[in-house]
């Protein structure tokens, strides 16, 4: 019987991303029923908590690469909505506003992915380092607990 391998995550590192998707959620709903300004206090901590995520998991290069793409996201996603809450989303300069301008951090998160998903994932020790980084961001916070 071949054993199948099992990711794990810390229980406290779930929790945090479990509050980061209600977060985001509500900045989201209060930007589609056009709420300007709670939607632009849940920026501060939708993205604090995604910068968060990112800062816990930077020991395992595969969360890293996939949570930096999510902050850029988030920040594409904040600058669109923020065009859209102050008419800046076309023309600000010339033919272009804050929506055009959501590109670059979308495309910064998809660059980070497809780096990882063209090349990093693809090197013969992949496997073995992801394993790696991940027994030993357990092994850290076991440690912490028992401390």
């Amino acid at each position: 019987m071949k054993q199948s391998k099992i990711y794990h995550i810390p229980y406290k590192y779930r929790k945090v991303e479990n509050l980061h998707i209600l977060l985001w959620l509500l900045k989201d709903i209060c930007w589609a029923l056009n709420l300007k300004y709670p939607a632009l206090v849940m920026i501060i901590p939708t993205l604090t908590v995604a910068i968060l995520i990112t800062y816990q998991t930077r020991k395992v290069s595969s969360e890293l690469m996939h949570n930096l793409a999510i902050d850029f996201w988030i920040t594409a996603n904040c600058t669109w909505m923020i065009g859209e809450f102050f008419q800046w989303d076309q023309n600000l300069i010339g033919t272009y506003g804050l929506r055009e301008f959501s590109i670059i951090p979308f495309g910064i998160g998809l660059l980070i992915l497809a780096y990882y998903y063209l090349y990093y994932m693809h090197r013969s020790d992949f496997e073995e380092k992801v394993e790696k980084q991940t027994e030993m961001l357990i092994h850290q916070d076991e440690l912490k607990h028992n401390n």
